[in-house]
Order: structure tokens, then C-alpha cells, then sequence
């Protein structure tokens, strides 16, 4: 793609977010949108998005387990940007009146302390990590249906990246054991989704690993004081008005997420 077309195309998504409207996927318009293409478009809406005062504060990972692949009929890792704009504190009501089909997914965060440079060994992530966490991230994608789009669309739409909650309760990495935690998200009360962190790449500190590869291959580095979201392990919830969401992970502690009863959109 041209220039003109990167920035034409990150304007409208942008749009799009903050007219919380719904739009026809890129590939319609451009069939031979390639992934470097759409990280391109990425980048351009991330610049939007500082350029009005945002701050970039980390990355998050996306499709790491195979039934968030399977439930977007997508089949690799990819990676998109957190704002201190998407933070929300799980003390405050979530409201979804800025939401378009908002859904909630279960997650393991990592804290990292250290500039993190090319590609990475288990070892190297551990120094550079100062805590783990308990986190959900809840996506909303610009296109119309929130499935079936290709992955140049998902990684242009900055991975479908919308809020995202983290644990008050941090632990130190090597406190823990990462690969089989049971993760359990409850609803109102009634678990809706359970797996193990096992789900998350075969183990969350790989996530990482699969990060620091891509973004090398881009000429970046992980900075220091970055949140990394390792990826869901099990497939996103709608959300819904008037609900509580309480995400437990073993030895890791609990996270929570009211959403406010006073708006829902229906498209």
C-alpha cells in the first residue's frame, strides 16, 4: 500500500473509534492489504492517538490460544499497543457507552523493568520482568460483525485493542510457576469461561518470547516500564450492562469488573 493509503486508511479506523460506528473490513477495499501493511496502519493510528495526548504504556498479544484462533478463524500470534487511554481500574464502573459489541476475555499480565532488545531467551524475560498479574482485556473491533475478518484487517484495528484491567495483586515472577495456573472467570457469580495458562502460547512467558521476536523483526525493542498482555487463554464474552466480572487465577489472586447499568448499544 502507498503512504497516502496507510494514513488514509488509520483515519478512518480512528474515526470509526470515535464515532463508535461500525465499518466494512480494509481487505474489501484493499484485497492485497499485506500484515506489514497493516502494522504500518497500526502505527499510523497509534501516532493519532499519542498526537492527542495519549501515552504509549505498553503491548498486548493476540490470538495465543487456540480457541480465541478458532473463535476468529484467525491462525497466528499477532501483537497491537495499550494506551494509558484503555486503563481502567477495576474499582470504577466500565461503562460500554463507548463500547461498539465490547467482549471480555481472560489474561495474564507481566510488568517489564528492563529494555528488553531483540530476540529473547526464557531467562532474559525473567530479568527483565518485575511482576505478574491477574488482567482482562475487553476487545471491540471497528468492523461490522466482530468475526470472520482477515488478519491484516485484526492487526490494522490495532488487534481489536479497547480497555484493559489489571490485578491490584502483583506477584514476582520467580514466586511462580507459570505454565498450568487455572484460570477461572465468573460472570454474576457462574463461571463462563475456565482453562489453565498453559492455553496461552503453551505457557505465558512464551508470549513474551513470540513479542520481543516480532517487534525485532520491526526494528523495535520492548521499552522499560511496559505491560505486556500475554493473550487470552479461552475465547471472548460479550459484555453486558448490569454485570460483574470476577477473574480468578491461581496463586496470582483475583480481578474484577463492574459494568454500569445506564447504557448498552444494540447494533
Amino acid at each position: 500500500m502507498e503512504k497516502n493509503e496507510i494514513l488514509k486508511t488509520a483515519k478512518i479506523l480512528n474515526e470509526a473509534t470515535m464515532e463508535i460506528r461500525e465499518i466494512e473490513r480494509l481487505t474489501n477495499t484493499y484485497p492485497n492489504m499485506s500484515l506489514d501493511d497493516a502494522y504500518l496502519i497500526q502505527d499510523a493510528g497509534i501516532a493519532i492517538r499519542l498526537a492527542r495526548g495519549e501515552r504509549q504504556v505498553g503491548f498486548k498479544m493476540g490470538l495465543t490460544s487456540k480457541a480465541k484462533r478458532d473463535q476468529m478463524n484467525l491462525n497466528t500470534p499477532i501483537y497491537g499497543v495499550l494506551t494509558d487511554a484503555m486503563q481502567v481500574n477495576e474499582e470504577t464502573a466500565f461503562s460500554l457507552k463507548y463500547s461498539i459489541h465490547a467482549k471480555i476475555e481472560p489474561e495474564i499480565a507481566f510488568l517489564i523493568s528492563k529494555e528488553i532488545k531483540g530476540p529473547s531467551s526464557r531467562d532474559q524475560i525473567i530479568e527483565a520482568c518485575s511482576g505478574v498479574c491477574a488482567a482482562m482485556e475487553i476487545l471491540d473491533s471497528r468492523f461490522l460483525n466482530f468475526k470472520y475478518f482477515s488478519l491484516p484487517d485484526v492487526v490494522a484495528d490495532n488487534c481489536s485493542s479497547s480497555y484493559f484491567v489489571l490485578s491490584h495483586t502483583v506477584k514476582k515472577i520467580s514466586d511462580l510457576e507459570l505454565d498450568n495456573l487455572e484460570m477461572n472467570m465468573k460472570v454474576d457469580g457462574e463461571t463462563i469461561q475456565k482453562a489453565s495458562s498453559k492455553e496461552i502460547s503453551g505457557n505465558p512467558l512464551n508470549s513474551l518470547i513470540q513479542l520481543c521476536e516480532m517487534l525485532h523483526t520491526r526494528g523495535l525493542a520492548l521499552p522499560a516500564g511496559s505491560i505486556v498482555l500475554a493473550g487470552a487463554a479461552t475465547q471472548a464474552v460479550p459484555l453486558k450492562a448490569g454485570t460483574q466480572i470476577l477473574l480468578t487465577v491461581e496463586n496470582l489472586g483475583s480481578v474484577g469488573l463492574r459494568v454500569g447499568m445506564e447504557y448498552e448499544r444494540n447494533l
